[in-house]
């Protein structure tokens, strides 16, 4: 059962579905769901934005148990080296609680350190304990050293249980090679060992995540003609790979499926089909499915929330976003660091700044420390909205919290001084950052080369533009355009038209804004017949809007 060949996906579906398929499969879908539930659904009875807080009263929510106290490692490793001093030595099991509580809290280095002493000093590991020594060597990509780790459990002829042998395999799909992990599992089920739905869940995930769709499918297909029992767990990764792929009537269909095998949609697959939904700009449709997820007793999680916030901030409705992030609260759902930045980056895309950095400031009071995708969205605001002297003090900060800054970073700052045509003060923090060690994006190269045009150094942008060019950079349109532009505002037609057969030449097209630069910069030029070859080009490319 070990699948060699990277399948063709589109060997098993059409490549997309129409709307009206779409739209039918995605009704198909939840009106299984319905059934199933046993409930006549009034979407109208519903918030536009999410179900009122007092309708999630009913949620039975389980708190099984405190999150652990906070535990000082130094203080562990302590009393782990008293253990060795002490007479008669402590039974192997106390050993094994302190060796599972690192592994659990991922001091994964520590853990094997002790081991490592506690084998020098004599004493004989148990199956338990050299099984969490093969998980955290798995956690650091260790592989060679947990398969001799295993091979040392069999040289004791302990007998691997299951738990041991999914974290070898979850181990290898980790590290991106999940063929090694099916040949793994074929041996070893020749061997007699026998694997649960763990074993397969990790394998289906395996397969999705590198790109194998077709072949987690045949898997689950021989899962369920009595390999053992499917679960949720083993339908939400191929759900959510087939709707990265735009296969939306498969994944609906497939969640059919699933409801029709009475194995009903946990979170993930709720939140799998609304974040579907959004980026299709399908809100509508989406709200229903929550609507859905509530009648279903299925608390929507931060990461539900999360992305119904993006959708509505991406299309500038900040009364929703705000909303929904004050609804978290009230129905017991902890806000992410995600959370308070999609609110900070609405708030600044509607250039409401002043609110930006209140909610900036009060994140220490809710325990919340921003990272580095937050600065990088507050300094990206208020270098748009002109407030450069409130950069300087969040990139100290930045420095003082121990969060560098990254080539997103550098990149705004220098977009913001080429946008005020301070372009030395762009050049100078263009080399910091090169001598930094960060690489600029293609991102950074088009907007030094896009100030340099705009700030009258066309000179300094063509010398950058022909550096990329030597260096082999898969230069875009975007750049290219950006110099056409350069070029054809100093009124140099004939370097412009030179630079578009290279632009051709090298497999990068143009695009409607290139034409129309040119057109534009011809028809000044009083080059009439030349500007309406390019406009004829234009259209006959379906570039014409």
């Amino acid at each position: 059962m070990c699948f060699q060949r990277k399948p063709n996906t589109q060997s098993l579906v059409s490549p997309t579905a129409s709307p009206p398929l779409f739209l039918s499969s995605v009704n198909l879908t939840m009106s299984l769901l319905i059934t199933k539930l046993r409930f006549s659904l009034s979407y109208s009875m519903f918030s536009p934005f999410l179900p009122n807080p007092s309708s999630l009263s009913s949620f039975r929510l389980h708190y099984h148990s405190q999150p652990p106290p906070s535990v000082d490692v130094d203080d562990v490793v302590s009393e782990f080296h008293l253990m060795f001093r002490k007479r008669p030595v402590p039974p192997i099991n106390e050993f094994q609680q302190i060796l599972g509580s690192l592994a659990k809290m991922k001091h994964y280095s520590t853990t094997i350190s002790l081991f490592k002493q506690m084998e020098l000093k004599g004493i004989q590991s148990n199956l338990v304990i050299l099984s969490i020594i093969i998980n955290c060597l798995c956690h650091l990509g260790q592989m060679r050293s947990s398969f001799s780790v295993l091979a040392k459990i069999l040289r004791l002829r302990y007998h691997p249980d299951v738990i041991a042998l999914n974290t070898l395999i979850r181990g290898i799909c980790r590290n991106s090679d999940v063929k090694k992990a099916l040949t793994f599992h074929d041996k070893a089920v020749a061997q007699g060992f026998r694997f649960n739905e763990v074993t397969y869940g990790t394998l289906i995930n395996g397969l999705c995540k590198g790109g194998e769709t077709e072949a987690a499918i045949k898997l689950l297909k021989i899962i369920e003609a009595g390999l053992c029992k499917s679960n949720v767990l083993m339908y939400s990764p191929i759900i959510d790979s087939l709707f990265k792929d735009n296969l939306a009537k498969e994944a609906y269909g497939l969640v059919t499926k699933m409801i029709s095998n009475n194995i009903m949609p946990d979170a993930c697959i709720y939140n799998i089909m609304i974040h579907a939904l959004c980026k299709e700009g399908k809100i509508k449709e989406a709200k229903n499915v929550l609507a859905v997820m509530v009648k279903a007793d299925v608390k929507p999680t931060c990461v539900t929330l999360n992305i119904l916030m993006d959708w509505y901030s991406l299309v500038n409705e900040m009364k929703s976003v705000k909303h929904i992030f004050n609804t978290m609260t009230q129905i017991k759902v902890t806000p992410t660091i995600i959370s308070y930045n999609i609110m900070i980056g609405g708030l600044l895309k509607s250039k409401r700044v002043d609110e930006a950095m209140n909610m900036f400031q009060e994140m220490p009071k809710r325990n919340m420390v921003p990272d580095r995708v937050t600065y990088n969205i507050l300094l990206d605001g208020l270098c748009k909205s002109g407030r450069i002297s409130n950069v300087w003090d969040l990139i100290d900060e930045m420095h003082y919290k121990n969060q560098q800054p990254n080539v997103i970073t550098y990149t705004c700052l220098i977009h913001a001084f080429c946008k005020n045509y301070h372009l030395d003060k762009a050049f100078e923090l263009f080399k910091i950052m090169i001598e930094k060690g960060i690489q600029p994006s293609m991102h950074t190269w088009n907007i030094l080369i896009d100030g340099m045009c705009k700030g009258g150094k066309l000179q300094e942008a063509q010398k950058i533009f022909q550096y990329l060019l030597i260096k082999g950079y898969g230069l875009n349109v975007f750049c290219y355009s950006t110099m056409i532009n350069g070029l054809c505002k100093e009124g140099l037609i004939d370097e412009a038209l030179t630079l578009w057969s290279k632009m051709e030449d090298n497999g990068c097209l143009p695009d409607a804004v290139t034409f129309e630069i040119m057109i534009r910069a011809l028809f000044e030029k009083d080059e009439i017949d030349k500007a309406e070859t390019f406009v004829r080009e234009m259209i006959s490319r379906d570039l014409f809007t």
